[in-house]
């Protein structure tokens, strides 16, 4: 079968709400890393096949296919077009997926691929509000359609529920997912002070770092916080922050790989997506994990560095304890609770620094899955070359 590879990776940092990102155009972030991988890997722009772009809640500026406008923004050729794309939180590692397909398919050779996502001017959800305000549905995700309530007997759905009820099936105390948040948070800082994102990120004006990371945060501090709703477990703290930011991947066949002069540096060695209980939501990285491991006969111990989104500390959690992978091979520059979770970039963000940091620890298999909404999740596993 043709192989599709990885010739270069990037990501801008990743900005908090209201942070260094708050007013700057989504299509000018995309744009900041798709020619920085064009400039990087010294790749002919015409001879680019298209570019793919994750993005979700595509309104404002983020409308009218932003992979198009940023691909233009960055001073590609007229002739390259581009394409938007939303898994939700997938829809980047979705868009390096749909990449692969196209190179190994033998359809095209050279493909930009990433995400982009400025949760600050565009908060998560706000289509549905836009949605209801012109009286065009509901705010409510998935809802609202009485086939839907006739098959799952609900017609409210939130992926805060689902966070909780999976806390709860998992038996995961507050106290678990605080202890979860505080090493996310140790990690991401040790990281940047040990320069491991230093080769992945692009500065993009004063913006040289990820804004997440808090040093303050403590066992102490995350207790004090409020739970997200009576009774429950989840606060601000063991969830994932909401961010801003952008990356892109240069995705390529063995013939442009040979044609260009380029040195790949992973293999995909393994793609695919899965989807589970809805109502859940965030549960199908279990069984979508345990498919691609069966699938490409590989196991646990076989992969160096597992990547899990960190939407709600449970949902890696729990998928720790059903597939009896070690905490200490997973997030290990910490995750989405500290870095932060620009959905639509998100994939690709995670991909961009499980690659980079294979190459630093010379490992060989990297697995990265995340939870998305409407209980689904991608899989993508990497071979360093």
């Amino acid at each position: 079968m043709p192989e599709a590879y990885i010739v270069d990776a990037i990501r801008t940092p990743v900005g908090r709400r209201k942070g260094g990102f708050s007013e700057i155009h989504p299509a000018d972030m995309g744009a900041h890393v798709i020619a920085a991988v064009v400039e990087r890997t010294g790749v002919d722009p015409n001879a680019i096949d298209d570019v793919i772009v994750g993005c979700l809640d595509n309104i404002g500026s983020q409308a009218g296919n932003i992979g198009r406008t940023a691909a233009l923004a960055a001073g590609l050729p007229e002739a390259v077009p581009g394409v938007t794309i939303d898994r939700q939180c997938g829809s980047s590692q979705q868009a390096v997926h749909f990449a692969a397909q196209a190179v190994m398919s033998g359809t095209n050779d050279l493909i930009i691929a990433g995400g982009i996502q400025n949760m600050t001017q565009y908060t998560i959800l706000c289509a549905f509000a836009a949605g209801e305000h012109y009286g065009l549905g509901r705010t409510d995700p998935w809802t609202g359609s009485e086939k839907w309530a006739a098959r799952y007997g609900t017609d409210v759905l939130s992926q805060f529920a689902g966070a909780e009820g999976i806390a709860d099936k998992w038996n995961i105390t507050r106290e678990e997912m605080e202890q979860f948040a505080l090493t996310s948070h140790q990690r991401a800082l040790d990281a940047q002070k040990n320069g491991h994102f230093d080769r992945e990120i692009l500065a993009y004006d004063t913006i040289t770092a990820d804004e997440g990371p808090r040093a303050d945060t403590s066992l102490e501090k995350l207790a004090g916080l409020k739970e997200l709703a009576p009774g429950g477990k989840l606060t601000a703290g063991v969830s994932s922050q909401i961010s801003d930011g952008a990356a892109a991947l240069l995705v390529a066949s063995e013939a442009a790989v040979k044609a260009h002069g380029l040195k790949p540096r992973a293999r995909i060695h393994h793609m695919s997506v899965m989807g589970a209980d809805p109502v859940l939501m965030l549960t199908a990285p279990i069984p979508a994990t345990k498919r691609a491991l069966e699938r490409t006969g590989l196991s646990v111990d076989d992969i160096d560095l597992f990547e899990c989104n960190e939407a709600f500390a449970c949902v890696p959690m729990a998928w720790e304890k059903e597939l009896g992978i070690p905490h200490e091979k997973v997030n290990v520059n910490g995750g989405a609770i500290a870095i932060g979770h620009p959905v639509g970039a998100s994939g690709a963000r995670i991909m961009t620094t499980l690659l980079h940091e294979l190459e630093r620890t010379g490992g060989r298999y990297g697995l990265q899955t995340m939870c998305e909404g409407g209980g689904v999740a991608n899989v993508t596993i990497l071979e360093r070359l």
